[in-house]
């Protein structure tokens, strides 16, 4: 959203939502994942999802309850130490949360839901190049453990669920932002920005792949998220003007330019207003 100078834009915020939301769920799914996979009982699976929601829960009611008093205590003049008490904080809670059966990644997620105002703002300015070169780094461990030869066979099958998700994706932020009164335009550039989201599919099909569930879904994963690498900007930027374009193709020309006509003294809307509005008729 930044590359594309919306992060002023009215649709932001429920991006953003739903973007929670969907870690949120997964600080729930993976722990259940993680305990199908290895194979548990019934009662360890929902002690280790009891611990879960337990663990989220907790996280996030000291973080919307106390979270002006955390970000008091964090709080520093200096950058250095601003970063290295954030960093040392996401590590100790990110640890924690992995001792306690939840993700690692859901952990540190909810140490920056506890960040608010000015220290947010500096933290945020001071880890972006540390989230680029970290993305970078993620990508290139990616290539080291795809093989290209593993691609080809599995490359239809992830075009299909490419264009499945995409598709629900656009959906979800277009019926998303419509709730929360956005406009059209909005509401398409909402669902457009939501596809290029695939990490976890790769968490998953790890985790299948680690237990010896089913090998194929190692390649699955890797050509269904380098699908979306490649489409997810391209949706983010053009299915805004696409749906407008697909708008006006749908739209018969004789309804465009009387729309387009200005409204004169005895025009049909005129006439319609006066319909409803007696006081002014007479």
């Amino acid at each position: 959203m930044g590359d594309l100078g919306r992060v002023g834009n009215r649709e932001t915020p429920v991006i953003l939502s739903i973007l929670v939301l969907e870690d949120l769920a997964m600080a729930v799914y993976l722990p259940i994942i993680t305990a199908l996979l290895a194979g548990v009982s019934l009662a360890a699976g929902s002690a280790t999802l009891a611990i879960a929601l337990g663990v989220a829960g907790a996280v996030l009611f000291v973080a919307v309850r106390y979270g002006r008093h955390i970000s008091r205590f964090v709080s520093s003049d200096d950058p250095e130490k601003l970063l290295l008490v954030v960093l040392g904080l996401t590590l100790l809670v990110a640890g924690i949360a992995q001792q306690l059966q939840v993700s690692a990644a859901v952990g540190a997620f909810l140490v920056g839901i506890a960040l608010s105002g000015e220290v947010a703002e500096g933290t945020h300015t001071l880890l972006s190049p540390l989230r680029d070169l970290f993305a970078a780094v993620f990508f290139v461990f990616f290539g080291l453990h795809t093989d290209p030869a593993s691609i080809p066979p599995v490359l239809l099958p992830a075009l299909a669920l490419a264009l499945v998700t995409a598709g629900t994706k656009i959906a979800t932020g277009y019926w998303a932002a419509k709730r929360a009164g956005i406009g059209v335009k909005g509401r398409w550039r909402a669902g457009g920005t939501l596809v290029a989201r695939g990490e976890f599919s790769i968490v998953i099909a790890g985790l299948a792949v680690t237990a010896g569930i089913e090998p194929a879904l190692g390649p699955l994963a890797t050509a269904y998220v380098l699908i979306l690498v490649v489409i997810g900007p391209l949706t983010a930027r053009y299915t805004e003007p696409v749906a407008a374009w697909v708008s006006s193709r749908r739209t018969p020309p004789a309804a465009a330019t009387l729309a387009a006509m200005p409204t004169q003294p005895g025009s049909r809307e005129d006439l319609k207003d006066q319909a409803q509005d007696p006081a002014g008729r007479a």
